[in-house]
């Protein structure tokens, strides 16, 4: 694939302001991503497709419907829309879909490909031009519009099986150097809000002993595996994490007071007590203060 470059536009966005909208003026919401975002191996793909508007026509709910489902409990009023393609990253967003997504927005989140970029993994020079194309061309139809990059979470197949810049580091490093990626982002185009820390809920999963992190030699009793049977993707419970963590980090609402009785965890067959731990670790990773 050919090396990705924005040119001239580098330059100008490094030096624009950040003006993000805050949560309370925020009611529209679009998420822009791939099978991270629209929840691919899992029923959260088709969960409730109804609740929300796919720019695409393909019948997706996702994550997008998860927050909207968050929302009405939480007595918000957010209309959600998504732009999803499997296997993409921003840069297809940006080149391939400008006509579905430049519009008027107040918050807009973007997922990017699971190892930045597809031909050279780990290197965050084609992601972040991306975002940064992305977020300023949204600043041109709302000067306030608030993007937030989400920060997607370790492979297991890269970690401990597939030859990868991660093979046989600690499972939670592929998740850190994401985030360091989006972080570098944001430092260098500031018309990007902020970071999404969704690998870095999924380690504290791991770190409180509330998930396995190694899905390869058995799950351990009482304990959530959050990849699906690919060990790449999420399952049921992981997209349910990421949605939580995005959920709180957009609109502010405490996840722990949706409880155990909440609706989408409940339609997604997941355990009651699963459900407010999902939701503590997402709180307590949200208002953590990080360097």
């Amino acid at each position: 694939m050919r090396r990705w470059r924005i040119g001239a536009l580098t330059a100008a966005l490094a030096t624009m302001a950040m003006t993000a909208a805050g949560p309370a003026s925020a009611r529209t919401i679009l998420f822009v991503g791939n099978s991270f975002t629209f929840g691919a191996n899992s029923p959260v793909m088709r969960y409730r497709p109804d609740l929300v508007r796919d720019l695409n026509r393909e019948g997706i709910g996702g994550v997008p419907a998860l927050f909207k489902t968050f929302a009405e409990q939480a007595r918000q009023d957010w209309t959600v829309s998504l732009e999803t393609a499997g296997g993409r990253d921003l840069a297809y967003h940006y080149e391939q879909k400008r006509r579905e997504i430049d519009g008027r927005w107040d918050v807009v989140i973007l997922q990017g490909y699971s190892t930045l970029d597809p031909q050279r993994p780990g290197d965050p020079i084609r992601h972040a031009e991306a975002a940064g194309a992305i977020a300023a061309m949204l600043r041109q139809a709302n000067p306030r519009v608030r993007v937030e990059l989400v920060s997607t979470w370790t492979r297991a197949d890269l970690t401990y099986r597939t030859p990868s810049p991660w093979r046989g580091r600690a499972v939670t490093a592929m998740a850190d150097d994401l985030a360091a990626a989006n972080m570098y982002a944001v430092r260098r185009y500031p018309v990007i809000s902020g970071a999404i820390p969704v690998g870095q809920a999924w380690n504290r999963a791991w770190t409180d002993r509330i998930a396995d992190p190694n899905p390869y030699d058995g799950i351990a009793f009482g304990q959530l595996d959050l990849w699906t049977w690919d060990q790449y993707h999420a399952s049921a419970a992981g997209y349910y994490l990421e949605a939580l963590v995005i959920f709180e980090k957009v609109t502010g609402v405490d996840v722990r007071q949706l409880g155990e009785q909440e609706r989408a965890g409940r339609d997604l067959g997941l355990e009651p007590r699963s459900m407010a731990r999902l939701q503590a670790i997402a709180h307590a990773e949200v208002t953590s203060v990080r360097p």
